[in-house]
């Protein structure tokens, strides 16, 4: 046996090249992957280059500052394991990375890609994971061409989501010199809210375009009927212009509600500062309200209590939420004969320190089955739609009492049960004890 001493001077250096030059290349790895993803998105991404800075710097700190740039990428006869620092640079990606090789297997992925596709491993086919056509002939064109391509990749289980995949080459040349096979860049950018915002605008127009559209062709034939058959009918033109004006009246109260629902929403993300009395709001729209609840056969009894309920918000907003609400309770729970209106404190938490301030409408009427109560909110969205429009509703009121109350921060509650009325609630933090 060798004695220690007898050992060459460098021996301990060359034990520890090795591991230095594979520390080395996985900096030098996890460098070039940054930057191939941040160049098949299509632009540099400044916190993309940043890790790859981080990832080289931790390079130089373990191989030492006696490497050179030559000894540290010159190629060796092994190949190194994969590196804890490119593994933990490629977790801090939050879009899902897949690295293949030119027979699509799967060389590295980060967290995020294993959350995308649970079946995907490390020296495994990708298609064992991603059934796509698409995305797989993309990776074979994309060998064959050596130019970056773009496809389209749709999942509907568990939930439907739809990405855009970047497939980009690893070049050869640069893919000898990190020490990595060549292959293929797979970045995976998601567009599932970008196409349900699309979704919802498209529905949007049509929707207030219908909705428009029905009223003004009413108008229109009235107008060309004063113009011939009824032109001398002056009962008929008294009935036709009530009808007209009825519908012109719809359209305003149509468009009022589309520009009232339009600002709200430009403002979503501004919290009201104003400190507003909840209970005054009740008192002044349970007045206001009181003659058409009187001409329609409905009593509205308010419960309010003595003292001020003050809470942060906009006072014309929660004039609106405190209009819409009793007036809806009036026009579609007539049949009940009263509503009741009460303001109250609700205490969330030991000591008042959540109190919040409530607000709610009760009616009689005939009530709101099951299926219809999560999709009230939703624009333009009736239970019946004839008995809606009847009585003067353009389908908005509650969508708007809705972004109100997100604008307030606060909480919106519908309970309902056929042949036993419907409970309209919302709730505010009380100023001075929270959000």
């Amino acid at each position: 046996m060798s004695d220690p001493d007898d050992l060459p001077p460098d021996a301990g250096r060359q034990s520890a090249t090795p591991v230095r030059d594979a520390a080395w290349r996985g900096a030098v790895v996890t460098c070039f992957v940054l930057v191939a993803v941040a160049l098949v998105r299509g632009y540099g991404d400044a916190w993309l280059l940043l890790w790859a800075a981080v990832a080289v710097l931790a390079g130089f700190l373990v191989a030492g500052p006696k490497r050179s740039l030559g000894a540290a990428i010159r190629p060796q006869p092994k190949p190194s394991p994969r590196s804890s620092v490119a593994e933990a640079v490629l977790a801090h990606i939050p879009d899902p990375v897949i690295l293949v090789d030119p027979r699509a297997v799967v060389l590295e992925a980060n967290k995020a890609a294993h959350a995308l596709l649970p079946g995907l491993k490390t020296g495994h086919p990708l298609s064992f994971a991603l059934r796509s056509p698409d995305v797989l002939d993309g990776i074979q064109k994309v060998l064959d061409t050596g130019e970056p391509l773009r496809v389209e990749y749709s999942e509907r289980i568990p939930t439907e989501r739809t990405f855009e995949v970047h497939i980009g080459p690893l070049q050869s040349d640069a893919a000898s010199h990190a020490d990595i096979q060549a292959g293929v860049v797979l970045f995976f950018r998601d567009l599932t809210s970008a196409r349900r915002l699309e979704a919802m605008r498209a529905d949007f127009v049509a929707n207030a375009s219908h909705e428009l559209r029905t009223p003004l062709a009413s108008v229109l034939g009235f107008i060309e009927t004063l113009q011939g058959p009824a032109r001398d009918d002056a009962k008929a033109r008294e009935r036709f212009l009530d009808i007209m004006k009825g519908q012109a009246q719809r359209m305003k109260r149509l468009i009022d509600d589309l520009l009232s629902l339009s600002r709200i929403e430009m403002r979503a993300h501004l919290s009201p500062t104003q400190t507003v009395d909840l209970r005054s709001i009740a008192a002044q729209m349970v007045e206001t309200l009181s003659p058409l609840a009187k001409e329609r056969g409905v009593a509205i009894q308010a419960r309010l209590p003595d003292e001020p309920v003050l809470i942060l918000g906009d006072r014309d907003e929660l004039l609106r939420i405190a209009e819409n609400l009793i007036e809806n309770a009036v026009k579609y729970g007539e049949s009940g004969g009263k509503v009741d209106v009460e303001v109250s404190r609700i205490d969330t938490s030991a000591g008042g320190a959540g109190r919040r301030a409530a607000f709610s409408v009760q009616d009689y009427g005939p009530g709101i089955a099951p299926e219809h109560l999560p999709r009230l909110t939703e624009r333009f969205y009736r239970v019946d739609v004839v008995q809606s429009r009847d009585k003067g509703g353009t389908g908005l009121g509650l969508a708007i009492v809705k972004h109100i109350v997100n604008r307030h921060r606060g909480h919106f509650e519908i309970v309902s049960e056929p042949g036993e009325g419907a409970r309209f609630t919302v709730t505010f933090p009380e100023a001075g004890h929270g959000r």
